[in-house]
């Protein structure tokens, strides 16, 4: 396992450290849970998870966390907070990456020994990730053709009843052209340390993830995507929140008890 995790650009070009934005929230009563981590993606930050999914996951017994990422860093800078994040809990813990910070998680899994993983509306690597945002928001995803970040529109991220979605979209930072064509160009990540259960999730209808593309990453975890119909990309932020993180916490519980 030493082989995985330590890795040669590790002590050759350390990531510098950085003051960790980590927002929590403690169920009331000590459980035997493992602690969840909540990870986001591209332009979001810890708050998206505060917002809803941290206090209904301390709700059901779980010890939970979210951090956010660090400003100007890499995807490489990502995955290394994420995995000191983690590797700092007082137990083995569960890690759930949401857009990119699902593909932060997927890296951080060949180098933490996660208790299991979850994949909300996992972005694809590569040109068909491109490909996908150019159909559903051709101007503002034109500027990466250029080298530029692209600018999500408010219909792709969120559903068109959720009230607060001009509120949450002006709380979106925007993401360093570098950062996401690291994101879109990254390498596949290795295999994770220990093999954890992981449970992908998504909704067909969003329009950011093809449903072809949650099909292909659940299928390399061996299993078949948990799809929420009617649902956009933010599912943490959706108007039926509940539904997502309620089933990952029900799978959740079952894994544990196997």
């Amino acid at each position: 396992m030493s082989s995985q995790v330590l890795r040669f650009a590790d002590w050759t070009s350390p990531v510098p450290p950085v003051r960790r934005e980590v927002l929590s929230a403690l169920p009331e009563t000590a459980e035997d849970n493992p602690p969840v981590l909540f990870v986001p993606g591209l332009g979001h930050g810890a708050w998206a998870f505060a917002e809803h999914w941290l206090g209904h996951t301390a709700s059901r017994g779980f010890a939970a966390h979210s951090v956010s990422p660090r400003a100007n860093g890499s995807l490489r800078a990502y995955v290394h907070d994420v995995v000191q994040v983690a590797a700092g809990l007082p137990r083995q813990a569960v890690l759930v990456g949401h857009g990119a910070g699902a593909l932060v998680v997927a890296h951080a899994l060949a180098r933490y020994p996660a208790r299991a993983a979850v994949l909300a509306a996992p972005v694809p690597e590569g040109w068909s990730a491109l490909g996908a945002a150019l159909r559903a928001n051709p101007l503002g995803t034109l500027p990466a053709l250029i080298g530029a970040a692209p600018r999500l529109s408010r219909k792709q991220l969120f559903s068109a009843e959720l009230a607060e979605a001009d509120a949450y979209r002006a709380k979106l930072e925007r993401t360093p052209a570098a950062i996401y064509r690291q994101v879109l160009f990254a390498t596949p990540p290795a295999a994770p340390v220990g093999d954890p259960p992981t449970l992908v999730v998504g909704s067909p209808d969003d329009r950011v993830v093809p449903r072809k593309a949650l099909d292909r990453t659940a299928a390399r975890f061996g299993g078949a995507p948990l799809l929420f119909p009617g649902m956009a990309h933010d599912l943490m932020l959706d108007t039926n929140w509940r539904e997502p993180i309620d089933a990952i916490l029900d799978w959740l519980t079952k894994e544990l008890a196997g």
